[in-house]
């Protein structure tokens, strides 16, 4: 293989991903979204709103959403979701793999450091008001700081990952013309499906 078929891409068929890949892909964007979004209004409203108790607790049901979002797709993934060829060849085949990779593992640590967090705080967190999630661990106010501080960092990472994930969706779309991101647009699905 040449250097400049490294950085080719692999031809695409004009298949789509299955509707519950392609639902539970947009559901994980937008709670990722709502997680983020929560998090950094309740830290950066002023305190006399009183906005930081309902938007923490929206925030905590948003992540049990996640953890289960998260257990769905990769069961689905894993079992019956469609695969589709590889979007890129070479170097980039494996960078955008390792991407998909490092967002899994990434999500993965984030749904499991928001329970570490609240679990070390002894504080109770609940799904919308309708039960609570036992802690199965000690309160340990000694971990809080630390736990808090690595589920910061890895919202961040997981905000620019992401966000490097739709940069090169949009350049698959606007750019190569590729129909890379029509496999994963459900507006997009009769385009040579």
């Amino acid at each position: 293989m040449t250097p400049q078929a490294a950085f080719e891409p692999a031809p695409t068929d004009a298949r789509h991903y299955d509707s519950t890949s392609i639902a539970l892909h947009w559901l994980t964007a937008l709670l990722v979204v709502l997680l983020f979004g929560t998090a950094i209004v309740w830290q950066r409203a002023p305190r006399n709103l009183n906005w930081g108790d309902p938007l923490q607790s929206l925030h905590i049901s948003f992540g049990i959403v996640l953890a289960a979002v998260l257990v769905a797709r990769l069961a689905w993934r894993l079992s019956a979701g469609r695969k589709l060829p590889a979007a890129e060849r070479g170097i980039m085949q494996v960078l955008a793999q390792l991407v998909h990779v490092l967002l899994y593992v990434l999500l993965a640590a984030q749904v499991g450091l928001g329970f570490l967090l609240r679990w070390v705080q002894g504080e109770e967190f609940a799904f919308f008001g309708l039960f609570s999630i036992p802690a199965l661990i000690s309160a340990n106010r000694g971990l809080e700081r630390t736990v808090e501080n690595l589920h910061n960092i890895s919202a961040w990472a997981i905000i620019y990952l992401a966000g490097a994930h739709a940069a090169a969706a949009l350049f698959h779309h606007y750019w190569r013309h590729d129909g890379v991101l029509a496999r994963m647009l459900p507006g997009l699905r009769s385009r040579g499906a």
